[in-house]
């Protein structure tokens, strides 16, 4: 346990809260990179992703709904490779801010109609193309990328279709703390994207 009983106690203060958010906030930005580096592989490799899936125990889908797995797959096989998406920074930042907004109150959803626009906007993004994939209750990379392609219960499997837009080109990812799911994860995708400033 820290203690710091010659410190002022501003300091200590300090001193306790970097102790415990520092080591958060890293993980929240390896997270980051990693669920990227997880949409990418799955891009690139379809069929691969598909083989895991198939090798994956029985109870690691426990919670899907009837045949989801099986759809999934079946999309993967027939699903061409796809280019990786460049990480941008900006696009991470409106991931960010969505997480800010919403992690502490608990809620869910993209918010308001247009307001995925209007955060790239603020970041710098002017994109001719953009979608936004939310995963919440997973903090490890993997199974966020999974639950996203196989998108159980979710009409259309729209997740699963912005992960494999071949539109999109960019790509920023935030995760972070959610008070209903315990953590959260928001993925925006760019495309089309005119450039006044350059993408980092």
């Amino acid at each position: 346990m820290l203690r710091c009983p010659d410190a002022p106690a501003f300091a200590c203060a300090a001193a306790l809260v970097a102790a415990f958010l520092i080591p958060a906030m890293a993980h929240a930005a390896d997270l980051d990179e990693a669920v990227l580096d997880e949409v990418n592989y799955a891009r690139a490799h379809p069929a691969d992703y598909a083989r895991e899936l198939r090798r994956a125990p029985e109870w690691a889908f426990e919670q899907e709904e009837p045949g989801a797995v099986e759809e999934a797959i079946d999309f993967l096989e027939r699903q061409r490779p796809l280019p990786p998406l460049k990480a941008d920074r900006r696009i991470g930042s409106a991931a960010l801010e969505h997480v800010r907004l919403q992690g502490p109150r608990g809620e869910v959803g993209h918010g308001a109609a247009g307001s995925l626009g209007l955060r790239l906007r603020a970041a710098g993004v002017y994109a001719g193309l953009s979608a936004e994939n939310i995963s919440y209750g997973y903090d490890d990379a993997r199974q966020v990328v999974r639950q996203l392609i196989i998108d159980s219960r979710v009409p259309g499997r729209g997740h699963r279709r912005n992960i494999f837009g071949a539109g999109y080109t960019t790509a920023g990812v935030a995760c972070g703390s959610h008070r209903q799911w315990g953590a959260m994860c928001v993925i925006d995708f760019a495309g089309a994207v005119m450039e006044r400033g350059r993408a980092e």
